[in-house]
């Protein structure tokens, strides 16, 4: 059993492409209307990869191989009730974006340049810096 933590988000990559989404703009949900990754909450006893991976096919309808994930950390007491929250990044298969079937969650999905995600003045900052120090080492 993995110790408790709030959730894990994943920067999916491919050839400097990156999977994003816009979240619904609902007053009552973090971050509404911003562009966001994919991820979430934690559901029972997963590990964080288990949850970046169930939140990637609940979100985008597209499987991901933990295997692909080539960078992992946790974010200590950043998360609900001061839990530790999770980032991952995955570099995916050419073609995997084509796979994509948007689930119910957010306003519409993109798959952008890196550097424009890292740019835009509406995207959940803390995934924009949590890219940019994966990017910087």
């Amino acid at each position: 059993m993995h110790p408790p933590f709030s959730g894990a988000k994943v920067a999916i990559l491919c050839n400097g492409m990156l999977l994003t989404y816009q979240r619904d703009n609902k007053p009552d949900i973090p971050w509404p209307g911003l562009w966001d990754l994919p991820g979430g909450g934690r559901e029972g006893d997963e590990t964080p990869e288990d949850c970046a991976v169930r939140e990637t096919l609940e979100e985008f309808g597209i499987v991901l191989d933990p295997a692909s994930f080539i960078h992992k950390q946790v974010y200590p007491g950043q998360g609900n009730n001061g839990l530790d929250t999770w980032f991952f990044v995955a570099e995916v298969r050419e073609g995997l974006f084509d796979e994509v079937v948007f689930g119910d969650e957010g306003q519409r999905w993109q798959v952008m340049p890196v550097e424009s995600f890292l740019a835009m003045d509406n995207a959940v900052d803390r995934l924009q810096q949590r890219l940019r120090e994966f990017l910087t080492q």
